[in-house]
């Protein structure tokens, strides 16, 4: 069973992992830190890129010989493969750890098997010290290795009637300015920024993270099937991080730079374009995690789909009682199938509320 300290060096663990958000992908992000023989805390480390060392390395250097005979709290199972890096099970049994707690296991099953390894070694090891608080924090990668799909966080800005803008489609801006400096944090720790061509077209925006030092610029993509909303000198292109458009394969784009087209085909049903062949491209190139921005039309594409992970509404003391609602049509016509959502947590931010919530999932038989 886990003591105190280590349950505490598991929080630690967690919190550290954090820090990588949005520079580590297609890698997950992870937290280690190593206590020595008598429990204290002697080294931490977490994930900061892809191609670099894993958090294991990095809590072992900041340790140095107190690692031997200690324990070491990690948030996902110890990789058990060779990569760009080392494996590091191995590292671990060479440094002379004794113990080993990890809080979620590998399912990728190029790096599984470090627990394994580890046993074999005669390190002993215990899986599953808060656990839950760890795959919320890799939700990500998790999702993409379990569904091959990045995951797709929803988040939108509305007044207390559910209006994004006025009957005129002013906005700007329904929400705080707390509120706006909490969604840069949205974007930095997300591989891609996702919007419509509505959004596009009336906003012109240039979904780069602004006020986070140090951030890792996502790549941003238009979903722009007919390709009329994105026109030279879009704000999009304006080369400070890198774009896709996305158009309809027959759609006439020859006025956008040819590296950013991304074509796909149309949806089966309906407008735009077919969302899972989206997805698919973005994990293709490393994309795991998606902060999807809007709007309403594209919103609804990605609920009817099944493509939404987490929502999160920024809610404003405002009133506007007309005016486009945040979701149009996502294949819901009656009450009996509305997509059911657990709030996760209500933060205050500035005047405005901040919602998180995730779909609950369906029950047997339903």
């Amino acid at each position: 069973m886990a003591t105190a300290a280590e349950r505490t060096a598991m929080r630690r663990a967690i919190t550290l992992a954090a820090r990588g958000l949005g520079a580590t992908s297609p890698n997950p992000v992870v937290g280690c830190v190593i206590l020595d023989a008598t429990g204290e805390q002697a080294g931490e480390g977490f994930h900061r890129r892809a191609g670099g060392p894993h958090a294991e390395i990095h809590a072992l250097r900041d340790a140095g010989e107190l690692a031997r005979g200690g324990t070491a709290l990690v948030t996902l199972e110890p990789c058990n493969h060779t990569g760009r890096t080392g494996p590091c099970a191995q590292a671990l049994v060479e440094a002379g750890i004794r113990r080993v707690v990890y809080a979620v296991g590998d399912p990728n099953p190029q790096a599984t098997g470090g627990a394994d390894t580890l046993r074999a070694a005669g390190i002993e090891v215990e899986q599953g010290l808060l656990a839950e608080e760890a795959e919320a924090g890799n939700a990500a990668w998790l999702t993409s290795v379990r569904l091959g799909r990045p995951y797709v966080l929803w988040k939108y800005a509305a007044t207390l009637d559910g209006r994004i803008a006025a009957a005129d489609s002013t906005s700007r801006w329904i929400t705080s300015a707390d509120a706006r400096a909490d969604v840069h944090r949205l974007r930095a720790e997300a591989d891609a920024v996702v919007v419509g061509s509505g959004t596009a077209r009336t906003d012109d925006p240039q979904l780069g993270v602004r006020g986070i030092e140090g951030a890792t610029q996502p790549l941003r993509v238009v979903v722009d099937t007919s390709a009329t909303a994105v026109r030279p000198g879009a704000r999009v292109l304006d080369g400070t991080a890198p774009t896709l458009v996305a158009v309809a394969d027959d759609a006439e784009a020859g006025h956008l730079p040819a590296e950013a087209v991304l074509r796909l085909p149309r949806a089966a049903t309906g407008p735009g374009l077919d969302i899972p062949a989206l997805l698919a491209a973005l994990e293709g190139r490393g994309i795991r995690s998606v902060l999807l921005e809007g709007g309403p039309v594209l919103a609804g594409s990605f609920v009817a789909a099944g493509a939404v992970d987490t929502v999160v509404g920024y809610l404003a003391p405002v009133l506007l009682g007309a005016g486009p609602a945040a979701l149009a049509d996502a294949g819901i016509s009656t009450i009996s199938q509305a997509l059911r959502l657990d709030v996760t947590e209500t933060v205050r931010i500035g005047p405005d509320l901040r919602i998180t919530a995730v779909p609950v999932p369906a029950r047997k038989g339903n």
